[in-house]
């Protein structure tokens, strides 16, 4: 299939994951023609998960800007602008990469909260425990434990299976990114994930949500919407909920359907463009 012809797709992962937590839509969005970026976050790019737990030093004290930042880089490199997905903390990255007009579509899978929109339900609150209750380690990068995996991705599965992904996938924390995002939440203007809620010319943007998610409830995905739809802007941003999913959207058993509504709503309604802005005009070269 020639590959040419349709628009580029780049894939951001979340907190606590690597790249390959998107195999399994790379690989089916590929088949279906579109070339597919997905690029680690820096201190991560290419390497292991037992790479990294063994050396996670370079993943401590990055922020959501430098992240951010690293993508748009990467994104201003492609020969047009792609449609943008990203899960969990990644869905942060996508809002802060819209704000910063990149794509021609958006989808948040599972996003998180961007500055401003301050609903933190009490399984959201538990996620972010382990790091946030050592304040002195905001720039640290700590490990993921089983029995925490398992209440944040694996609450469909029992234990064992849970392990068995824990195993396969997860890497320490950028802990800097939790502080951060939380923080946000409640300095809209300030906040490092602050975006133009207004912004009238935004791509597309959809979200994307679970009923069984811990970590970003339809509580936050809604609020995150309406956050959007509040102050009158014509851009179109849309929401979508799934019965019996969890924050693992992207292979919980089913994911293909997620994966192809997603792809589907974004083709439908990428608008058309060539290429980003002049580099001149990013905020990676400020």
């Amino acid at each position: 299939m020639n590959t040419t012809t349709k628009t580029p797709i780049v894939l951001i992962n979340g907190l606590w994951m690597t790249p390959t937590s998107w195999d399994t839509w790379a690989e089916r969005f590929r088949a279906a023609g579109h070339p597919v970026i997905v690029p680690g976050w820096p201190g991560i790019d290419d390497r292991t998960v037992a790479d990294i737990r063994s050396n996670p030093e370079a993943l401590k004290g990055v922020g959501l800007k430098q992240i951010a930042d690293n993508y748009e880089r990467i994104i201003r490199e492609l020969p047009e602008k792609p449609i943008i997905i990203g899960h969990s903390f990644g869905g942060v990255l996508t809002q802060m990469l819209a704000d910063r007009g990149l794509g021609v579509a958006y989808v948040g899978v599972a996003p998180g909260q961007t500055a401003g929109v301050t609903t933190l339900p009490l399984s959201t609150l538990w996620t972010g425990t382990p790091i946030l209750a050592n304040p002195f380690g905001k720039n640290g990068a700590k490990p993921l434990s089983k029995r925490h995996f398992h209440f944040t991705f694996g609450n469909d599965l029992p234990r064992a299976a849970s392990d068995e992904l824990w195993e396969e996938f997860a890497v320490n924390s950028y802990n800097r990114v939790f502080f951060e995002g939380v923080a946000s939440a409640f300095n809209e203007k300030g906040g490092v994930t602050h975006v133009d809620y207004g912004r009238n010319d935004r791509a597309p943007l959809l979200i994307i949500t679970g009923d069984k998610d811990h970590v970003v409830p339809p509580a936050i995905g809604k609020a995150v919407v309406k956050k959007y739809r509040a102050t009158g802007s014509p851009a179109i941003v849309e929401y979508k909920e799934y019965a019996g999913r969890t924050h693992r959207l992207v292979s919980q058993d089913g994911w293909e359907e997620i994966a192809d509504y997603a792809l589907a709503w974004a083709t439908d309604h990428a608008v058309t463009e060539t290429a980003a802005a002049p580099a001149a005009e990013t905020e990676a070269s400020k």
